[in-house]
């Protein structure tokens, strides 16, 4: 049975190139045949490639799955009984969402590794934290979609937590004021979607905060740029305002699928780049699926080592992104890095903060 007990608990982003690509490769491996032994909908897929798997292909001609297919297909390769958790990405009204099924066993796994990749920006203490958004923890325990899943799982790396949106979606400014009167000598995180932070504490002008101070802040974002394109707010611009208008200098972006949850892509400090860990990877491709070189765009090919109750470890996801490099960011942190440019502009818009 495909286990990563062993190399759980490994620092993500400490490994030699060699040891990250001879690890991955020989637990891909395992997990590549496990779901093609456990799935039925994988297995035709990967005959119909003429793959089944072995210790001899490289990971590049291993079989992918469009990320599409999780709207179309229930894909299991677990027991359906095992089920403890279905978690579906956030769309509009009538859209036809993903559907992740997470067993007990992989579940648990997503959140141990989070939280390893987490440590690494907010360290191993918990703090108080933000939040901007609704306190999601009323929803349905066995199905919720992705940005309720997104929240609570990084709800856990803080404490005293302070929700600063209503029911209706409106800040609650005098909640925010009492938090940061009591914990703004302290380290604190502030954590949310993109577009949340930029429309609640960035765009709006009605918020002053001038005599509270944020410089001790941790501020953790991902995903949300859907809704800054529109206003030309790049990741540099938007921290320049956020430094401008709350003084908040400590910023990490994290990019993410809930098809792949746990082995997110955490941003080095001071690059600008993503990176990948020792559980996860990344291709480039174009639109003909061939293999693109350093510094050229097109789309993104993600690998996780964590999906083990759905064949979700090998997707071609509908993001344009660029590789810059391996082993030798300026920010210290090891594996490959990359940008991420936006989605193909014939997809439709789908994403867990772009939805309200």
């Amino acid at each position: 049975m495909y286990d990563i007990k062993k190399i759980i608990n490994l620092n993500p982003f400490g490994y030699g190139k060699f040891s990250k690509n001879k690890i991955f490769n020989k637990y891909f491996n395992r997990l590549n045949q496990h779901h093609y032994k456990n799935c039925q909908n994988f297995r035709q897929v990967c005959d119909g490639l003429g793959v089944k798997g072995g210790n001899k292909i490289k990971l590049q001609n291993f079989p992918m799955l469009p990320i599409n297919i999780f709207k179309s297909f229930d894909l299991l390769s677990v027991d359906r009984k095992k089920i403890v958790k279905k978690v579906f990405s956030s769309g509009t009204t009538g859209q036809q969402l993903s559907k992740i099924f997470l067993d007990k066993i992989n579940s648990n796994n997503q959140m141990r590794v989070l939280s390893k990749i987490v440590e690494n920006v907010l360290g191993k203490e918990r703090l108080p934290m933000i939040i901007v958004d609704q306190d999601p923890r009323f929803t349905n325990k066995l199905r919720f979609n992705a940005k309720s899943a997104a929240i609570l799982g990084f709800s856990l790396f803080g404490k005293n937590h302070c929700y600063i949106l209503d029911n209706k979606g409106n800040i609650n400014l005098n909640l925010l004021k009492s938090f940061l009167k009591k914990f703004q000598k302290k380290k604190f995180i502030i954590f949310g979607f993109t577009s949340q932070i930029y429309e609640h504490l960035l765009k709006r002008t009605n918020i002053n905060l001038q005599s509270y101070n944020c410089k001790n802040a941790i501020l953790l974002h991902g995903g949300g740029w859907k809704k800054l394109e529109k206003f030309k707010i790049s990741n540099f611009e938007f921290k320049k305002r956020l430094n401008k208008k709350l003084s908040i200098k400590n910023v990490c972006n994290y990019y993410g699928l809930v098809e792949q949850t746990g082995s997110i892509f955490i941003e080095g400090k001071n690059c600008g780049y993503f990176h990948t860990s020792i559980f996860s990877d990344i291709l480039i491709r174009d639109k003909d699926f061939k293999l693109l070189k350093k510094n050229e765009r097109g789309l993104i090919q993600l690998f996780s080592l964590l999906p083990t109750s759905y064949p979700g470890h090998n997707i071609l996801t509908e993001d344009i992104g660029e590789l810059k490099g391996e082993d030798d960011c300026k920010c210290g942190l090891k594996g490959k890095y990359f940008l991420v440019h936006g989605r193909v502009k014939e997809s439709e818009i789908r994403g867990c903060s772009d939805v309200r």
